[in-house]
């Protein structure tokens, strides 16, 4: 499959750079591309009521066991189980008002229902120039293991 391409990726990568002082994928990379190869799992939803992913990497798609079109319908409440997905609207909220964590871990779930566990990962708003914001977005190593 081509790198998928979408007019929110730029803010993807500008977001994470302006709140993390990081670099998402490397200075001058095909963007498209880069983040699909990324190393780590990178997933993003938009700001919808009912948050929607418009984006998951090459690794996200595979962890999640879905493929890239199943991927950007599925609302992300749904990466989750469901009794952890309070505990997933706490995390969201807390990212909402400090603009990035980088220390978050949990569970989640896969199209096929296994579980498996992340740690460390990164989770950020994404906010244009002018302040508003479309979304959020996540990076984690992909998992080693899946759980029971």
């Amino acid at each position: 499959m081509n790198p998928p391409d979408h007019p929110r990726l730029p803010l993807l990568a500008e977001s994470y750079r302006r709140l993390t002082g990081r670099l998402l994928v490397p200075s001058g990379a095909d963007l498209p591309r880069a983040l699909w190869e990324a190393p780590r799992v990178i997933v993003a939803h938009g700001s919808e009521p009912d948050p929607v992913f418009f984006y998951g990497n090459r690794l996200a798609v595979e962890v999640f066991a879905l493929d890239f079109a199943a991927f950007t319908r599925l609302p992300s409440r749904y990466s989750a189980e469901p009794l952890a997905r309070e505990e997933r609207a706490r995390l969201l909220e807390r990212v909402r008002c400090e603009g990035y964590i980088d220390d978050y871990a949990g569970v989640r779930i896969t199209a096929d229902g296994r579980r498996f566990a992340i740690a460390g990962a990164t989770v950020w708003n994404l906010i244009d120039g002018d302040g508003t914001l479309h979304g959020q977005a996540a990076c984690f190593v992909p998992p080693q293991n899946y759980v029971i």
